[in-house]
């Protein structure tokens, strides 16, 4: 038996992090047995566990996705931990000790635990809940000795500010609590301290700051220690409205260094005026206009410091993932284009930095301009906008490894100016930053255009999760868009780990709702951009909580969360109520269906679906949501109160938008989707609704016209509404609009306009085109659902229980699934191998999982089956559900292979439509033989033959049994 993946509020060995509620969670693999049937949790202040200051005792309700510490945790100490689990067998085994380190104050649910308090107070202050705003602020002004400080030049000098500090005698341990606004690097002896970027984050500012836990290795002697500061989003320009100064307008820097020595005494040094500031190298520095670095520039000058009086209640510790380098990507390609310039190619649309050996003369200025696409084979950039996205060095002769520091750049092409003779792809790197994740999905297929598809929305993950979820990472805006974080957050969540980076998420959230009565802003941080409550977008404060829950089984963001999503949803019932009190919510202004294809006019942002009855489709998703986070908090009387209110939206949603006959008033592909998804649609009209989906569709010709609320759940509702083929056809459309379109048009990331990029080649606009927009790229989320049938269950989140439930389709004839969730490794695999369907599961140590194997019999299962194992044995374990046999699988590896008794290869018949069967030889020969016209108008050829034999003109003189002859003439054609 071995022990990994241990984590602790989904973090490995964090320091200085908010811990609030101190989760653990673990993974067992190689053990004798299928169940855990016990586990031990030993928490002490000894890495060699010689003093135990928490023991579980061996117990049977430890949890592997989340056991919460109850430990009253003090400030500045590090607590080592490990977890025993013994299964069924006996089979038994200790894990790694894994510790954990608390910043200079520790944030409770009732409140801050500061250096010096006792235990008892301490243990007080915890009982509180925390749903009324854990906003950061945390009344920390008595506990900091360091002031905020800022240097004493012109505020748009980029600086930094720097001590000496004196080591009298051996120490044993130190730390650094330390931020900086708006961005930081941290130096000790010339030494970068860590290989972090883009400290502090973004976040709200003006609600709260985030402040780092730095471990020093500090000289006897004299230290220098340094902060050097950049504008960030804090100081610089930054948002739609191009502004400077959104939170502050001077640099500041605080930071307090606690040196414990080797005979029992204790220091402290702190920033204070005495501090000093110099010019920094980095001239100019900005997140839309890139940097500006003078190596030549003599910065030995030295000037003073100030005090800034920024107050400390906003501080807090850090709940951000860090940033970091991951991949070190070098150019494909150097390209000459026809305008004369040189440009390199990345071969990949990425975010992050341009690395590069430099060895150029003093004085040599090297300039670079950042890009995601050619046109006409020159370099561009003006879908960037007003964002210049450039960076410039100057060198000073020295070689060295030249990166940027206080900026970021979305690209694939990057524009060499000034560089002496021909650049070689060695001397280069594109350095690709994200927000630290664990990968935990893979999908592979046997279409090479699918897998790319995969790997462009994994890349759109990437680059927009630095520490905020954007929507862009290259132009100027790189908004944290609350609609595309939300229906992104399902695929998220298969692709990575995203409980850590949401919570912080979340808080942000939370901060700005607060200043707006419950409302939720339309981007968040806010910055300045005005807009809020727009449905699908504020319903992030509900969805994005939810889904983190049903992924990793950690109810502590849905208790973090729950004050927010209660507000969103008050806030929704307050409109209502203002306009009737109809249940439903009809005022306000939304995006809806944005950026959908039936709008009413051409490259129009706005779909053709009511936004009205989107609005009140949310309003009900989301009061349902909250109804079952507080029936899973133990709060009762909110749980019955929304699950009322859910009710009566529902039913009056029915009778608004349904007439007595089952016929959906809005004909638009989203409205069909979403009344099926949001679970509005009655059983009385669930048949016309999906046979309004498919004619919808028909009449699209089989193509996409959805936008952002319609696109995510398009596929998983026709696979799930018997309609699995047309779900493969629209994936795999290889034709505008559709998403192997963008792949086939050299799309290394995904798109945010469905025609972002026309078939010639040429960049469809530029006021609103970036080709890095994860959005669409939810239908990630349907592979792992429905093609892979790896399905969470909300009774037993965390996939503690789940379902597998695969849905081949001959289009894709082999396809193979991983998931690392957080109960264990799951696979499940399928290859359609002539006449037979081949299955290969994994069910992870300690959950059970309803495997659900499609047109198959439950006798020819369980011959191949024996008994099921996991404790379900017998004739429950295998059963017939209709076409489909449903197995109760425990942990453990599991084949299959059987005839299906339904064909998984192209069938012919009277359904298909007129173009299929004119694409075969074979068809083709039939209706030339038995059934021909000259000429079937275009707007005809998606008419099925069924159809065409019955419609005026095309079917005149076919009679019952020609139909019955045809059908059985196509059904045969292999």
């Amino acid at each position: 038996m071995n022990i990994e993946y241990l984590k602790i509020n989904h973090l490995v060995n964090p320091l200085g992090y908010d811990l609030a509620n101190p989760t653990i969670s673990y993974v067992v693999t190689e053990a004798a047995g299928k169940r855990q049937t016990s586990a031990r949790v030993l928490v002490s202040l000894q890495e060699d566990f010689s003093e135990i200051l928490y023991d579980s005792g061996e117990r049977g309700d430890i949890v592997s996705t989340g056991f919460e510490l109850p430990v009253i945790m003090k400030p500045m100490t590090r607590y080592y931990w490990k977890v025993w689990v013994k299964d069924e067998t006996g089979d038994s085994a200790w894990s790694e000790a894994q510790w954990f380190e608390t910043a200079k104050t520790v944030t409770w649910q009732g409140g801050v635990c500061r250096p010096g308090e006792t235990d008892s107070c301490l243990s007080a202050q915890g009982s509180a809940g925390q749903e009324s705003a854990d906003c950061g602020q945390d009344g920390q002004a008595g506990t900091w000795q360091a002031k905020w400080i800022t240097p004493k030049l012109e505020k748009q000098v980029q600086a930094a500010v720097w001590q000496e500090i004196r080591i009298p005698k051996p120490a044993v341990r130190a730390r650094a609590y330390v931020t900086g606004l708006g961005l930081y690097e941290f130096f000790v002896n010339g030494e970068k301290q860590g290989e972090e970027c883009l400290l502090p984050g973004f976040c709200d500012y003006d609600s709260w700051m985030q402040y780092q836990t730095w471990e020093l290795q500090l000289k006897t002697g004299k230290n220098r220690v340094e902060l050097v500061l950049g504008d960030g989003w804090y100081k610089g320009v930054y948002g739609m409205r191009v502004k400077s100064e959104n939170y502050g307008s001077r640099l500041a820097a605080l930071a307090e260094i606690h040196v414990w020595y080797e005979d029992g005494t204790k220091e402290v040094f702190g920033t204070d005026e005495s501090w000093k500031s110099r010019k920094s190298r980095i001239v100019e520095s900005g997140i839309y206009s890139g940097e500006v670095y003078d190596a030549s520039l003599d910065v030995s000058e030295t000037f003073g410091t100030e005090l800034i009086d920024l107050g400390y209640d906003r501080l807090s510790p850090r709940l951000s993932p860090a940033i970091t380098i991951h991949e070190r990507l070098k150019p494909v390609e150097v390209i000459h284009t026809p305008a004369g310039e040189t440009v390199l190619d990345l071969g990949q649309n990425m975010v992050g930095w341009l690395a590069f050996h430099c060895k150029a003369p003093a004085g040599t200025k090297l300039h670079f301009q950042f890009g995601e696409i050619l046109q006409d084979g020159n370099f561009y950039n003006e879908n960037l906008r007003t964002a210049k996205a450039e960076f410039t060095y100057i060198s000073d002769g020295m070689e060295r490894e030249v990166r940027q520091h206080f900026t970021f750049y979305g690209f694939r092409f990057v524009k060499v100016e000034g560089w002496e003779g021909e650049p070689d792809p060695e001397d280069f790197r594109g350095l690709v930053i994200h927000s630290d994740m664990e990968e935990l999905g893979e999908i592979t297929t046997s279409d090479p255009l699918v897998n790319r598809l995969v790997l462009n929305a994994k890349w759109g993950m990437k680059g927009n999760f630095v520490d905020v979820p954007t929507d862009c990472p290259q132009r100027d805006e790189r908004y944290g868009w609350t609609g595309d974080a939300q229906i992104f957050s399902g695929t998220a969540s298969y692709f990575m780990d995203t409980c850590a980076f949401y919570t912080k998420y979340g808080r942000d959230l939370y901060g700005e709702q607060m200043k707006l009565d419950g409302s939720v802003p339309d981007v968040v941080p806010v910055a300045n951009y005005p807009g809020d409550a727009s449905t699908a977008w504020a319903d992030a404060a509900t969805i994005i909580p939810w889904n983190v829950y049903l992924h990793y089984g950690d109810k502590n963001i849905l208790r973090r969360q729950y004050g927010s999503m209660k507000a969103w949803v008050d806030y929704m019932k307050r409109e209502d109520d203002s306009d009737g009190a109809k249940r439903l919510w009809q005022t306000g202004t939304h995006y809806a269906d944005w950026l959908a294809l039936d709008g009413n006019y051409p490259g129009g942002v706005y779909g053709a679906t009511d936004p009205d009855m989107i609005a009140s489709a949310y309003y009900y998703y989301s009061a349902n949501i909250v109804a079952k986070t507080a029936k899973i908090l133990g709060k009762d009387g909110d749980a019955k109160s929304y699950e009322t209110l859910a009710q009566e939206i529902c039913d009056a949603f029915v009778k608004e938008y349904f007439t007595p006959s089952g016929k959906l008033a809005v004909d638009t592909t989203t409205a069909y989707v979403v009344a099926l998804y949001m679970g509005l649609t009655p059983e009385f009209a669930y048949e016309k609704v999906c046979r309004g989906l498919l004619n919808r569709l028909k009449k699209n010709f089989y193509h996409l016209d959805t936008g952002f609320v319609g696109t995510p759940y398009l596929c998983r509702m026709l696979s799930e509404n018997g309609m699995n083929d047309l779900a493969y056809h629209l994936l795999q459309e290889k034709g505008y609009p559709g998403w192997l379109y963008e792949v086939l048009m050299g799309a290394t990331t995904i798109w945010e306009r469905w025609n972002s990029v026309e078939p010639g080649g040429k960049i469809s606009g530029t006021e609103m085109n970036s080709l890095n927009h994860y959005s669409y790229g939810s239908i990630v989320e349907w592979m792992f659902r429905n093609m892979a049938g790896i399905n969470p269950c909300e009774e037993y989140p965390g996939f503690k229980r789940f379902r597998i439930a695969p849905m081949p389709n001959y289009r894709i004839g082999k396809s193979e699934v991983r998931l690392r969730a957080a109960s264990g490794r799951i696979e499940s695999a399928w290859e359609i191998d002539g006449k037979m369907l081949k299955f290969r599961f994994t069910v992870p140590f300690d959950t059970e999982a309803e495997i659900v194997l499609p047109d198959a019999e439950a006798e020819v299962i369980r011959q191949q089956a024996g008994s099921a194992d996991g404790g379900k044995a017998g004739e429950d374990a295998i059963r017939q559900d209709g076409k489909h046999v449903v197995f109760l699988a425990g942990a453990g590896s599991y084949a299959f292979c059987y005839e299906p008794t339904t064909p998984y290869r192209k069938t012919y018949s009277l359904d298909s439509t007129w173009e299929e069967l004119n694409e075969n030889p074979k068809t083709r020969a039939i209706l030339e033989q038995e059934y021909y016209f000259e000429r079937i108008p275009f707007e005809k050829e998606l008419c099925t033959l069924e159809e065409l034999t019955w419609a005026p003109f095309t079917g005149r003189g076919v009679t019952k049994e020609k139909r019955e002859k045809l059908d059985r003439m196509l059904r045969g054609v292999e």
